[in-house]
């Protein structure tokens, strides 16, 4: 079991000198360039592929394209679904999901932009989180067996803690998962 050390309770920003939750406040942060990358996977079986083939379509339309449009739409809405995520202007977002039929999976990238005063972190990762989701209901009639993984932060840029890059990861960069 993992507990809060005296001390350590400073370090989760969302939370007072007492444990309590609370929404940090921005108000005198100034607004600047944020972007961050996250990916996740939905490894599939045979059955799914087969369905989906080349062109990702099941009998409710075409699965990818779905999931995606999905996965745009959750970024925007990131603030009502995480309790304290503050709202953002969004100024892009790309969700991209790639069909590897030979290792079974689906390849799932968000990358978000903002002009604002908090990070959009948490905008990335509710993409790839509700197009991983999308996928799964849009098959589950074919199979339930499907396994969501692998959902994490790239790399982001801007604010206060400046940039972060996952150490097998090269930010803006199309990585091929053809191999993985």
């Amino acid at each position: 079991m993992c507990t809060i050390e005296e001390g350590e309770k400073s370090r989760l920003t969302h939370l007072d000198e007492h444990g309590r939750p609370h929404m940090v406040d921005v108000g005198n942060k100034p607004v600047s360039s944020r972007t961050a990358e996250a990916e996740g996977w939905v490894v599939l079986d045979k059955a799914i592929c087969d369905i989906l083939g080349d062109r990702g379509y099941s009998k409710k339309g075409d699965v990818l394209r779905i999931a995606e449009t999905a996965g745009i739409m959750a970024v925007k809405r990131t603030w009502e679904l995480i309790p304290l995520c503050h709202a953002l202007r969004i100024d892009s977002v790309r969700v991209k999901c790639d069909l590897l039929t030979e290792s079974k999976k689906i390849h799932i990238k968000a990358s978000v932009t903002a002009h604002d005063v908090t990070g959009v972190e948490m905008e990335a990762l509710t993409g790839v989180s509700i197009a991983a989701l999308t996928v799964y209901d849009m098959c589950k009639a074919v199979s339930k067996g499907m396994v969501i993984e692998g959902v994490r932060l790239l790399g982001k840029t801007g604010g206060k803690s400046g940039e972060y890059i996952a150490p097998d990861y090269t930010m803006g960069k199309e990585n091929e998962h053809e191999s993985d």
